[in-house]
């Protein structure tokens, strides 16, 4: 990628991922249904890393399925919360992103090592962060949407 800075070239070889362009709401939401609109929300408290301290049910289940890894180049995601579950009652949603268990950086961990890390303690402190974007690409790269 080139980008020109006062006639100079630099270039850019950085493989984050790039956001999606804005989409401008429709004129026939009202703007004030806009905020309940999955689709067109501006909060941005949504977005933010989140800590969530997640116990294991009396079955002994968290509730909750990941993919990913550092082989998919996007992260751990989150991808299905079943309903009625402490990690649904606790807002952990699909496309959620694990950045860490229980203080452990898992921005480069395998998916088999993250299913151990969840597996290994009664009690976790999941620091999560919604970027469905991410999980998106991430789905695609696995070839599974």
């Amino acid at each position: 990628m080139t980008w020109k800075n006062k006639s100079k070239k630099t270039s850019s070889s950085s493989s984050a991922p790039t956001l999606p362009p804005y989409h401008y709401p429709p004129k026939w939401v009202p703007a004030s249904e806009r905020c309940n609109n999955p689709n067109y929300n501006n909060n941005l408290i949504t977005f933010l890393p989140r800590t969530v301290h997640l116990k294991r049910d009396k079955n002994n289940l968290l509730g909750l399925f990941i993919r990913g890894g550092p082989e998919s180049e996007y992260g751990v995601y989150i991808s299905v919360v079943k309903e009625d579950t402490e990690a649904a009652k606790l807002g952990l949603k699909s496309g959620d992103k694990i950045l860490s268990i229980n203080n452990l950086d898992c921005s480069d961990v395998a998916h088999d090592k993250v299913v151990s890390l969840l597996q290994q303690s009664e009690s976790l402190e999941l620091k999560v962060q919604y970027f469905p974007h991410g999980y998106q690409l991430q789905r695609e790269r696995v070839g599974m949407i």
